[in-house]
């Protein structure tokens, strides 16, 4: 059944609203779905008492779980978001987060030559990022992060975080975000940037809510979504989960600067093999692997075989590569839904925040797709709710499928 109500924007169902929100805030990135929309679903079931999001992202679901007392884990297949996700899910003590201030005033102290700068990450043409100062800078910073004495790792993980939006923060990205848009002339040092004083901030932001007092524990495993059977997690009530949307957005190419920096990825390949094996993954050697990708359907449904047909025909070079990454993309989630359903315990109700796309003026109607996979591995009570609309597209909309699982 599909529920249509009046749509907006609702700037309060994005990113925007998590910047506001704590922890929640400590790092903008694509990956994040907003704080609210997770939290009004999680009111909607008082009684909850395991949540699973097998998408993590940021940890958006599992942070806003364990604030409410619930237990909770989540899965990713990037090392850099489940690192993210374990220091934003942390308890911290006040004398962890004390000696992680200390420890920032001594590493300050660059001029003293006692820590060793980090070399400049490969990142490509990484002029366009960062002024050469800038870029100075950052590398002495990151090797007094890597290097300075600690009781505890976790402290360097804040360290590291605060790092991650002043690397963002001295870039040249639009809108101080790692999008691949940059702002508009040349790179120029600017003397008046305080880059010291600009880290002590950025820590200072993170650490006002590093004391915070969560009620539970988050459990967060590196692993495939398609394969959350090997896990040995569960069982699960509730499910709430932003899945990557078929739209050709790729994850790990937004998240490179942060991924070079803190050491994820040393080669460019790396960043194509791991998009390959993501879902919805079509950066660098995983937009040649889709062309000779040997099609095995397991999921078949008559909008989608549409879809991939008007795709494939459309008068663009690159039509069939397109039409595949569609055909591949389903497959996949379909896949994923199958191991779901492992994890789940009777009566647990899942929602999935999924978008509509559009490929060459097709339509690909995402929200129906998977309301038709998740009958066919087994839910039922099936809902569609449109949320929002994305951008000026009318077209294009968000919504929460929701279904019931039964043993």
């Amino acid at each position: 059944m599909e529920e249509t109500i009046p749509l907006s924007r609702r700037p309060d169902y994005t990113h925007q609203y998590n910047a506001i929100s704590g922890r929640h805030g400590w790092l903008r990135l694509t990956p994040a779905y907003s704080v609210k929309m997770v939290e009004e679903i999680l009111e909607a079931y008082p009684d909850a008492t395991h949540v699973l999001d097998p998408f993590c992202g940021t940890g958006t679901t599992a942070l806003c779980a364990i604030r409410r007392g619930i237990p909770a884990a989540t899965t990713d297949i990037n090392p850099f978001l489940i690192w993210l996700a374990n220091a934003k899910t942390r308890m911290y003590s006040q004398a962890q987060i004390d000696e992680t201030r200390r420890a920032c005033q001594h590493m300050l102290q660059l001029e003293n030559g006692k820590f060793s700068p980090i070399a400049t990450p490969p990142i490509h043409r990484i002029e366009r990022w960062w002024s050469e100062e800038s870029m100075r800078f950052l590398c002495k910073l990151k090797g007094a992060i890597n290097q300075v004495p600690l009781s505890s790792e976790s402290c360097r993980d804040l360290l590291n975080i605060a790092f991650c939006r002043t690397l963002i923060g001295l870039s040249n990205a639009a809108f101080n975000h790692q999008s691949m848009s940059f702002k508009d002339g040349s790179i120029e040092f600017d003397l008046s940037v305080d880059h010291a004083g600009l880290y002590s901030a950025d820590l200072e932001h993170v650490l006002t809510s590093a004391p915070e007092l969560l009620r539970e524990q988050a459990q967060v495993r590196l692993c495939d979504a398609r394969q959350l059977e090997t896990q040995a997690l569960g069982p699960f009530d509730v499910v709430v989960t932003s899945p990557p949307y078929a739209n050709r957005m790729s994850y790990v190419r937004e998240l490179r600067p942060y991924m070079y920096w803190l050491g994820y990825l040393r080669k460019a390949r790396e960043a194509g093999e791991l998009d390959w094996q993501a879902i919805g993954g079509t950066w660098g050697i995983a937009t040649s692997r889709l062309n000779d990708w040997d099609v095995r359907t397991k999921y078949a449904n008559p909008h989608l075989s549409e879809v991939i047909a008007q795709i494939s025909k459309a008068q663009h070079k690159n039509s069939r590569t397109l039409s595949r990454y569609v055909h591949k993309y389903c497959e996949d989630i379909y896949a994923h839904l199958a191991s779901l359903v492992t994890t789940l315990g009777d009566g647990a109700r899942a929602h999935y925040i999924v978008g509509n796309s559009s490929f060459y003026g097709t339509l690909v109607n995402v929200e129906r797709i998977y309301a038709d996979m998740m009958d066919k591995v087994g839910f039922s009570d099936i809902k569609i709710r449109a949320i929002r609309k994305r951008n000026s597209k009318k077209e294009l909309v968000e919504f929460d499928v929701s279904a019931s699982w039964q043993k």
